[in-house]
């Protein structure tokens, strides 16, 4: 118990409370945009620009070719602000190349796509240039995190979740469909205006690295490319029980379903958040690793178990919140509870300590694998279980993902230490 409180008590002395406190009102106020374009909106012409944006929302995570995953690890492990200052001005003028190929590559090809909707092609383009700013955004977050200036971090995330409502309600009252793909666009370009005068960057003072060579580019395209596979594995059920069974009620009880259980993933990411860059800072220090990962584990254990009782014995009841007829699938949803415990106490830390060591790929080849199995077992347990068969398939991997990445790190961590300790 005294592991957990000193991990609490060093989590809250690098700001973590107003990370996790941001986390949550963000991803609050990100559904209230969503209500009230909802609302103010036509769905079938919302549907087309929400179609576009998904498409989207998997290109942004390689914005910049990863370069910013590159510059979190990267910067922490450099000694002097001159060289960290350096890196941010590197990671942003190459970046920004980089994106502009990017949102080229998609505008050519949104030509030769035949796409069922109308005007799904030109908010394709028009949502493609989300990528530059929202690159920029997660520099200026990352170099808030370097700096271990985690509340000005968390009042960035919050003040962009706030021109988002804003500027989706405003916008779409006056300019329907049109207005949120603008307010989609708008609203990373002004959160990214408004904090980047907070980083005080001598841009002058550009010096090359050597760590800049190919090896950081690899690390920070497989980081990225690892979140997107990452990000499919939790879209693919859906997909497949769309495809399977063909009953679109069966993909809205599946997605309400779970959505408690992935909501909660917010919880590791805001730990990761805070104390990514410290653990990369001491990385080769293995007392300090040893010790977080132990009031890590113990915590999430605890909090695992505490979610697996409240959900056992209120399961019925959390799904009448949405609606009394889902309440015949809490067997699926304890199921993905079980499961996400999972991600909570293994796959959320370890894979961060496999990025840490540089072993990014890893991570992505670790998601991939996963997403074929994925696929290739729904296939088969879909059309028996319905969706119990994807939740059960879900949750095993979650378990298999987190212990796989416990392994991996051990063995390469061992072998990372030692290379360390000859150089």
């Amino acid at each position: 118990m005294k592991d957990v409180f000193i991990f609490i008590k060093n989590f809250i002395a690098r700001s973590g409370n107003y990370v996790l406190f941001t986390t949550v009102v963000s991803r609050l106020l990100s559904f209230v945009a969503s209500w009230v374009a909802l609302q103010l909106i036509d769905n079938r012409e919302l549907g087309v620009v929400i179609f576009a944006f998904n498409i989207i929302s998997f290109i942004i995570p390689i914005g910049g070719f990863g370069l910013h995953q590159s510059l979190i690890r990267y910067s922490a492990l450099l000694k002097s602000k001159e060289e960290k200052n350096s890196l941010f001005i590197y990671a942003l003028k190459k970046g920004l190349i980089a994106s502009l190929a990017l949102v080229s590559l998609v505008v050519l090809f949104s030509f030769f796509i035949e796409f069922s909707f109308k005007n799904t092609r030109y908010y394709l383009i028009f949502l493609s240039f989300m990528v530059i700013p929202s690159y920029i955004f997660e520099l200026i977050k990352i170099q808030f995190r370097l700096n271990y200036k985690n509340k000005l971090f968390s009042f960035s995330e919050l003040i962009y979740a706030i021109i988002l409502v804003v500027s989706v309600s405003l916008l779409s009252l006056a300019y329907q469909e049109k207005g949120y793909a603008v307010a989609l666009l708008l609203t990373p370009t002004l959160a990214s205006l408004f904090f980047i005068k907070e980083l005080n960057i001598n841009y002058k003072a550009y010096t090359k690295l050597n760590v800049t060579n190919f090896y950081f580019w690899k690390y920070g395209f497989f980081a990225s490319l690892s979140n997107v596979v990452t990000q499919l594995l939790f879209v693919i059920d859906i997909f497949l029980i769309g495809y399977l069974l063909n009953d679109t009620i069966m993909i809205t009880n599946y997605k309400y379903i779970t959505l408690i259980p992935f909501s909660l993933l917010f919880l590791p990411r805001a730990f990761m958040a805070t104390d990514f860059v410290a653990f990369t800072e001491n990385i080769y220090n293995k007392k300090y690793i040893a010790n977080y990962s132990k009031g890590y584990i113990l915590l999430f254990c605890g909090i695992s178990l505490l979610l697996i009782i409240f959900s056992f014995l209120f399961a019925d009841t959390i799904l009448k919140i949405f609606d009394p007829s889902f309440t015949k699938f809490s067997d699926s949803f304890l199921i993905l509870i079980i499961g996400i415990c999972g991600i909570l106490i293994f796959r959320g830390l370890y894979g961060n300590l496999l990025s840490s060591i540089g072993k990014a790929q890893v991570n992505y080849y670790i998601a991939s694998i996963s997403l074929l199995i994925n696929a290739i077992s729904n296939y088969y347990l879909i059309p028996i279980y319905g969706i119990k068969g994807a939740a059960i398939t879900t949750s095993i991997l979650m378990w298999v993902t987190g212990i796989s990445s416990y392994i991996l790190f051990k063995s390469l961590y061992a072998k990372s230490l030692l290379k360390n300790t000859k150089v």
